[in-house]
């Protein structure tokens, strides 16, 4: 059975100042959870700190940057050892295909895949240091189902997520003689300030509060794999496993349809 968050645990968080980690969040702190809090945006950071006293801290930084995940590390300790990192923190833009610019592909990999690989470089010690003591140590990285199927203009979207997944699993092989447990995080779509600006139709979308839920509730379990809703990602899925053939004409019809 699962040890993970079955006491109160002490939690690193970052992209918590707004959407799923803002939700995750206040999930955590409100199951007795101690929280540090991560994102760019100090007085968003407080404020929801400002909730939990004695429970949640706030630690600004970009995670893109060295420097500021530097000025942060002594943070993680703050409630004592570390247990898990949720790594959350990340960015959607979309390409007009007509327009490209590669500046676009490099802004969602930097931010969801370089930012997340930078946040290892404080998270492992710490987590490392609670394994030396012989107890649990938990990474969950945040990914999106939406790699799973090629959708128009998510060129560079869905190629960080596709990256940050091999990233983590790659992680949890080599972080398995350690101890050290590796989660991904596979939403489909969540209503946040970012799915806020879509044009597009997205279905099955869930609140924020649901999606820290199934977060939440899918680590107690123990999973290794979060994906949700389920009538979503079994959908993406069943049309990943097609012939590679039918799955062009697919998203180059739902491409066409989309611009027109």
């Amino acid at each position: 059975m699962s040890k993970r968050l079955s006491r109160s645990s002490n939690i690193w968080l970052t992209g918590a100042s707004s959407g799923i980690g803002e939700a995750v969040a206040h999930d955590l702190a409100k199951h007795g959870h101690n929280v540090i809090v991560t994102g760019r945006r100090l007085e968003a950071l407080e404020t929801l700190a400002s909730h939990y006293p004695g429970k949640m801290v706030s630690a600004a930084a970009d995670t893109t940057s060295n420097a500021d995940l530097e000025s942060i590390k002594g943070t993680l300790n703050h409630f004592g050892d570390l247990d898990m990192a949720i790594l959350n923190a990340g960015t959607c833009e979309y390409l007009d295909v007509a327009n490209y610019d590669s500046q676009i592909i490099e802004a969602n990999m930097v931010t969801n895949v370089v930012g997340t690989a930078r946040s290892l470089d404080i998270a492992l010690p710490a987590l490392r240091a609670t394994r030396a003591k012989g107890k649990p140590a938990t990474l969950v990285i945040v990914s999106s189902s939406a790699w799973w199927f090629p959708f128009a203009r998510a060129e560079g979207y869905g190629a960080s997520k596709a990256a940050l997944t091999y990233f983590a699993q790659a992680l949890r092989a080599d972080l398995a003689a350690e101890g050290i447990d590796v989660v991904v995080v596979s939403p489909g779509f969540v209503k946040t300030p970012l799915t806020d600006r879509n044009d597009f139709p997205m279905p099955f979308i869930i609140s924020s509060e649901d999606a820290a839920t199934r977060i939440r509730t899918g680590l107690e379990k123990g999973k290794s794999e979060i994906a949700f809703p389920r009538r979503f990602t079994w959908t993406l899925k069943a049309l990943g496993a097609l012939p590679q053939a039918l799955i062009d004409r697919m998203a180059a019809s739902m491409a066409r349809n989309e611009n027109s």
